[in-house]
């Protein structure tokens, strides 16, 4: 596996643009023990470029890129700063804040992760009344960023998958306002359908900037938008 890219250069462009690459797509046949919607997923894979270029570069996850992309965007992750990834498995989030320089990155998801070096690995449900003081602990003060990727197993019936996405963002958010320091930053993953708009009210109350992004690597099909918040006022 190739060694992910070093933390970024001033001037120097995302790495993400490895995967803008185009290649001839690749058809499947229909198994029999295959279903029409893992072979729509599977061929999907097959052909999605950030896929590709995620292997080849040795990062965890295509959704790496999609860090990468809001960094360059809002230059989120800084030396020295804490970081903490909620729902972090597989871990490519994490590998994206330790390869661009920050001080200290604490990943946390209910799954196990493999070890990743420069990675403290808190193992559990990050909405558990004690987490906020487990984490504050180990990181030896608060966080000036919390990132969340999570996402719900999907339903395949939109509003309910909408709703299930923005109450876990909230509840991210609940997280963020415990353990951020003054100045500090908060990213979460949302679904588009009006109800992400409820999340806007309370961010604006305790962070000077609140906006939404897509990344360039969310697929176009794709309803999910980020929330970027930054300039935290303090609890």
């Amino acid at each position: 596996m190739t060694k992910p890219p070093g933390p970024r250069k001033p001037g120097e462009k995302a790495s993400a643009s490895a995967a803008t690459t185009r290649g001839l797509r690749v058809s499947l046949r229909t198994a029999n023990k295959r279903s029409p919607a893992s072979q729509r997923w599977l061929e999907r894979q097959l052909n999605d470029p950030y896929v590709a270029a995620a292997q080849s570069q040795g990062w965890r996850s295509r959704a790496a890129f999609k860090l990468i992309e809001l960094d360059e965007k809002y230059t989120l992750l800084r030396p020295g700063m804490r970081v903490v990834d909620l729902g972090a498995a597989p871990g490519g989030w994490s590998q994206v804040a330790v390869q661009r320089g920050v001080g200290q990155v604490v990943a946390m998801d209910l799954l196990a992760i493999d070890p990743l070096e420069g990675v403290t690995f808190l193992q559990g449900d990050f909405h558990d009344a004690d987490m906020p003081a487990r984490l504050m602990a180990l990181m030896g003060g608060k966080a000036d960023l919390v990132l969340s990727d999570i996402a719900p197993n999907t339903t395949g019936h939109g509003p309910t998958d909408h709703l299930r996405i923005v109450a876990l963002a909230e509840l991210a958010l609940d997280f963020a306002i415990q353990t951020l320091a003054p100045g500090g930053a908060f990213v979460a993953k949302v679904f588009q359908g009006g109800s992400e708009k409820q999340l806007l009210a309370p961010m604006k109350k305790v962070f000077t900037t609140v906006r939404h992004a897509k990344p360039p690597a969310s697929r176009k099909d794709s309803s999910e938008l980020y929330v970027v918040a930054t300039g935290f006022r303090g609890s």
